[in-house]
């Protein structure tokens, strides 16, 4: 699922593993949609994201753990590169995944009951035309 802050309800799970160094939903929607086209250009045009920007979170990740997270293939002149998720990369996504599932569970009757207390739209009025419309 892609998120946009504030525009999606619930949840948005960020965890930071240590000082510098975070993972959150933007990031696992990057290394997800790698996962499922197996290009960096197309995983970072899902999100209107330039090339240069997704091989930027891609550095930061790969730097930050252990062993890279994500490997790319260099393309030639027609292009034809691709990129996927290392096994430690894969873990780390699912990891996450199941930890914001599990952090959402946990708190759903506590978003339930402060949703109650949200405000009601009030209705908007519709302006009457006039001859000079």
């Amino acid at each position: 699922m892609v998120q946009f802050a504030n525009e999606t309800e619930g949840l948005r799970f960020r965890i930071v593993l240590k000082s510098g160094v975070a993972l959150g939903p933007g990031k696992a929607d990057l290394l997800e949609a790698i996962a499922e086209t197996a290009s960096l250009t197309k995983a970072a045009k899902r999100f209107n994201m330039s090339y240069k920007r997704g091989w930027s979170l891609v550095q930061e990740l790969n730097r930050h753990f252990a062993e890279p997270l994500v490997e790319t293939e260099k393309g030639g002149a027609g292009g034809g590169g691709g990129a996927r998720l290392t096994k430690l990369g894969d873990y780390v996504l699912k990891r996450y995944r199941k930890m914001e599932a599990d952090a959402g569970k946990a708190i759903a009757a506590g978003i339930g009951d402060l949703r109650k207390h949200l405000a009601v739209p009030k209705p908007t009025r519709k302006r009457k035309l006039t001859k000079a419309d």
